[in-house]
């Protein structure tokens, strides 16, 4: 493994190790995933069917995802992966479903604090771009990128998180 020196002299940063960014990348994925969930029904389900639609959700895909990479392994490597093998990728792919948790956190949060059940998903929305904005520098900072490189990187993930609102807007208000 090697490590790079900051220029200004300061003590190297060690790179992440290869499941970090399998780690990430899921977060990521569950982000966007929370997101368009509040997004496509927010406005007509109830907090607790929304909440309970995001988990339900994410455990499919999170699922679905290993399931199908463990038979793809199975056929390539003509072997049953190992129990550990599965375990690891089980736990890798886990931020899919660990990543709402706090936008619906915040979800369940406002509603209880009296926000309508939109408003209340709004908040969540809200939150899962934050998450995805956090997620974009953390991944930029992982590269170790620096001024406007890393504003770059942040940027588009947060232009990702908007890019959500907008086509929310334009399919809720504008298309119905």
């Amino acid at each position: 493994m090697t490590t790079t020196r900051d220029p200004e002299g300061k003590a190297p940063e060690l790179p992440e190790s290869p499941g970090a960014g399998r780690r990430r990348a899921a977060g990521i994925y569950g982000a966007i995933i929370t997101a368009s969930i509040m997004t496509a029904v927010g406005r007509t389900v109830p907090t607790l069917a929304l909440a309970l639609s995001v988990l339900v959700t994410l455990v499919v895909y999170w699922l679905a995802e290993e399931y199908a990479e463990v038979l793809g392994r199975q056929t390539t490597g003509g072997h049953v992966p190992t129990w550990v093998y599965i375990r690891a990728r089980l736990s890798g792919s886990w931020p899919i479903v660990s990543a709402s948790f706090l936008p619906l956190a915040v979800l369940v949060v406002a509603r209880l604090a009296g926000a309508s059940a939109f408003a209340a998903a709004n908040f969540g929305i809200v939150a899962a771009i934050i998450l995805l904005v956090a997620h974009g520098w953390a991944a930029g900072r992982a590269a170790q990128l620096k001024g406007w490189q890393l504003t770059a990187s942040t940027s588009i993930a947060a232009v990702l998180g908007l890019v959500m609102v907008a086509l929310k807007d334009l399919v809720l208000l504008h298309l119905h």
